[in-house]
């Protein structure tokens, strides 16, 4: 596979990796990492499965206006995209895993409509194609 990259961003991390700091290259991205309650951590700062939530979210809603689009849909302005990102133990390994819930409301389409946009935004997503196969992930559509 070939990409014609169009956009590079960086970010660095320090300290102690989940119980630390990131920084983005363009400092829009400026926060402490701190292990969620449920791992045992404090809970007192942001974690890398929400950063990832973030942004599998954004890119899917524009995943999901651009396919609809292209299939002459209108994807309305209270459209959502909500993904819940899940870490866990992985049993074939013993280390640690991921699953991707992806919620996508699109009010007053009707629900062959919306599991067809969502099913064309899922399968152009780079976020998607990127996890597709390495972590668990599921795909909902409402309206």
């Amino acid at each position: 596979m070939s990409i014609e990259t169009a956009y590079t961003i960086s970010s660095k991390a320090t300290g102690g990796g989940r119980d630390g700091q990131v920084y983005s290259a363009t400092g829009q991205i400026d926060l402490d990492l701190r292990p969620p309650k449920e791992l045992g951590g404090s809970g007192e700062g942001s974690n890398p499965e929400e950063l990832f939530s973030a942004g599998y979210a954004a890119c899917f809603m524009g995943a999901l206006r651009a396919t609809a689009g292209q299939a002459g849909h209108k994807v309305p302005d209270n459209a959502e995209v909500n993904v819940t990102i899940g870490i866990g133990k992985d049993p074939a390994d013993g280390g640690f895993g991921l699953t991707a819930d992806i919620d996508v409301l699109i009010p007053g389409a009707s629900q062959a409509d919306a599991d067809a946009m969502a099913a064309a935004a899922h399968a152009f997503c780079p976020y998607s194609k990127a996890t597709k196969g390495n972590i668990e992930q599921k795909v909902t559509a409402r309206v």
